[in-house]
């Protein structure tokens, strides 16, 4: 069954490839969905799949790139947005790249 969580990871996340590293991983999954980089220091990432493979992403997430030092992560449920099931892209402010 397909269901949609948002990830808040926290940590030295942004500058280390941390986007591109989560978009390789949803793709290698076949999740979809967005990444992007917020304001306070985290990113966001929005994720559409089955179970198993959001809980596989998260275990990634958690791992992150040669670079990175994830602290936390904060999941949420979310609504599946329909233009997100069929792709996995990385946005930017003011929309995609």
């Amino acid at each position: 069954m397909e269901q949609a969580r948002r990830y808040f990871v926290e940590g030295v996340v942004q500058g280390v490839g941390f986007r591109f590293f989560a978009e390789r991983v949803a793709k290698q999954l076949g999740v979809g969905g967005y990444v992007k980089n917020l304001r306070d220091g985290r990113v966001e990432v929005y994720a559409v799949g089955a179970a198993d493979q959001l809980e596989e992403l998260k275990r990634r997430l958690e791992a992150g790139p040669r670079g990175a030092r994830v602290s936390r992560i904060e999941e949420e449920e979310a609504a599946v947005v329909e233009r997100y099931r069929d792709g996995f892209v990385v946005e930017f402010e003011g929309g995609l790249w």
